[in-house]
């Protein structure tokens, strides 16, 4: 049965493998394509957010008064506050972590027994019919050591900008942004991703946020095309690697 689940599992890869490769021989000699401006709603995987809100606040105003009590401000600005608006993310990671542990552990243990003299005691001085040694021992001996080390050295540096579409509004006010940004040179396509939650306060006067204010950030930079491809091993070395148990 695991030979068959085997079999059935390098057939599948070889069918999804041969559907890339034919695309891919569709396009030689060609650049990668941009994708089609999309509704990231109606996408397959999209789900709204659902977090935990507090009580909604019923609009009401004072006699004699310009200000309501859900007002953010007297002056409306251009900041982004309802879907479908646009605001602009600054993308900034600079981050580093050099972390190194070491663990030593030993433990060794010997134990020695007069064998002789112990079954000497138990039946008078002696085994019968048995010629038995009081001196007769027998000893165990054991260790165990245990050493491991490990170190991290990461440093990550990305600053850039990308637009993002207000997506949904939240009860609390809070907006859910997601943008999606594609450049395309020579034959390598590079793609920026930034979703996540931000506070309408957070948005500066230029409708911009930095991404340190962004609650569940998911931010993503990568790229397709000729350079990346190369990058990656083959499938069948991919499956290899996750079948092979050495």
């Amino acid at each position: 049965m695991n030979m068959l689940k085997i079999a059935a599992t390098l057939a599948l890869c070889a069918l999804l493998a041969g559907c890339s490769t034919f695309d891919r021989l569709k396009t030689i000699g060609e650049a990668p394509r941009l994708s089609a401006i999309q509704n990231p709603t109606v996408q397959p995987g999209y789900r709204p957010v659902n977090m935990p809100m507090p009580e909604v606040m019923v609009a009401s105003y004072q006699p004699n008064s310009l200000f309501s009590n859900e007002a953010r401000g007297f002056f409306k600005d251009q900041r982004a506050h309802k879907v479908g608006d646009i605001l602009t993310v600054l993308v900034t990671i600079d981050d580093s972590a050099q972390i190194s542990n070491t663990t030593a552990r030993r433990r060794s243990s010997t134990n020695e027994a007069g064998v002789g003299g112990v079954l000497g005691s138990i039946f008078g001085g002696g085994v019968p019919g048995v010629d038995v040694d009081a001196t007769g021992k027998i000893s165990t001996e054991s260790s165990l050591g245990d050493n491991g080390s490990g170190s991290v050295n990461r440093k990550e540096t990305l600053e850039t900008q990308v637009a993002a579409v207000v997506t949904q509004v939240l009860p609390n006010g809070n907006l859910v942004i997601e943008g999606r940004q594609e450049v395309r040179v020579n034959f390598e396509v590079r793609d920026l991703i930034v979703t996540g939650i931000v506070r309408p306060e957070d948005i500066h006067a230029d409708n911009t946020i930095p991404s340190s204010k962004i609650a569940e950030a998911r931010i993503s930079y990568g790229g397709r095309g000729q350079i990346t491809d190369v990058q990656q091993p083959r499938y069948g070395q991919q499956i290899a690697d996750a079948i092979l148990p050495f």
